[in-house]
């Protein structure tokens, strides 16, 4: 299924993230998965959330530097077999992942993955 992520470029200095998170708290987002890659002097924090817009204009209002853009997102048992199942199937259609993370859920024993990847109309093919 695609779906709308948020990207949040922000310094990579002390408390910083917990202003992304203080600041969607005041907006009532609620965070459905995150991910934060170091780049140096900054830092990407991507998300799910369940009001991408809302978001959006929340954290440009209070200053941050934000984006949205589309994703792909499965549901998978926890089998390591599905994950490869998926990553395989992007193999032999030529897709490249370009980054990946994963949350769990713990009730049903399985997991969700998200995937950005370089050229999406072809994954949704592959994922349907």
């Amino acid at each position: 299924m695609q779906i709308e992520q948020i990207s949040i470029f922000m310094e990579n200095k002390s408390g910083r993230l917990a202003e992304v998170t203080s600041a969607l708290s005041e907006a009532g987002i609620v965070v459905k998965a995150m991910i934060l890659a170091d780049l140096s002097d900054f830092g990407v924090l991507r998300m799910i959330v369940d009001d991408t817009k809302k978001a959006k204009d929340h954290l440009k209002h209070q200053g941050f530097v934000v984006n949205s853009t589309s994703v792909f997102a499965v549901e998978l048992e926890n089998d390591t077999r599905q994950i490869h199942d998926v990553l395989a199937s992007f193999n032999r259609a030529g897709i490249n992942v370009e980054y990946m993370y994963a949350f769990a859920n713990v009730e049903k024993n399985s997991m969700g993955m998200v995937f950005m990847v370089d050229d999406p109309d072809k994954a949704s093919q592959v994922l349907e």
